[in-house]
């Protein structure tokens, strides 16, 4: 019995280390599913894929999903889903644009980049490394993804009041061409 079982696990493990590759293989088509599921933010209307450095995907108990182009978008969607349980946020990584796991990426709030849909930027890297670096060029604070959502609502009106006041002036350019 022991030698049978001895064997199932080396063959499991040995069917595992080969598929491995081609999981990993599928990885970024997989990330970008949420784009084409998501082609456009629902609350500014902006194109994800072009913002995939900052992007927000979120999967809600109930099997439903969000795509936004921000963490300032998805933290004003949760907020109107209060009742609505969230089982993951992924989030664009900075460097790459690929999907990562938003609540254990290393965030950077603040700095001399402008932030998406926010005067405040909030980037998330998957690596300290990358995030150490982005500070050292563009300054900025580490934190963790609690102090990045917990910034995106302190910082809400403020933003939210930028927003306005940029398509007010885009609608008063348009009316005058």
């Amino acid at each position: 019995m022991k030698k049978n079982f001895a064997l199932s696990s080396v063959v499991l493990l040995t069917a595992f280390i080969l598929s491995l590759p081609l999981y990993l293989s599928a990885m970024p088509a997989l990330a970008q599913q949420d784009v084409a599921e998501h082609p456009s933010c629902p609350l500014c209307g902006m194109d994800r894929a072009k913002f995939a450095h900052s992007r927000m995907y979120v999967l809600y108990d109930d099997g439903s999903t969000y795509g936004t182009c921000s963490l300032h978008c998805a933290a004003m969607d949760m907020a109107l889903k209060i009742d609505k349980s969230v089982n993951s946020i992924m989030v664009g990584e900075y460097s790459s644009g690929n999907l990562i796991d938003a609540e254990t990426a290393h965030w950077v709030i603040g700095g001399d980049k402008m932030g998406v849909m926010t005067t405040r930027a909030k980037w998330a890297f998957e690596t300290k490394e990358g995030a150490d670096a982005f500070v050292k060029e563009h300054g900025g604070q580490i934190g963790t993804f609690d102090e990045a959502i917990s910034g995106a609502f302190q910082d809400m009106y403020k933003d939210t009041k930028m927003i306005r006041e940029k398509r007010q002036k885009m609608r008063k350019g348009q009316s005058q061409s």
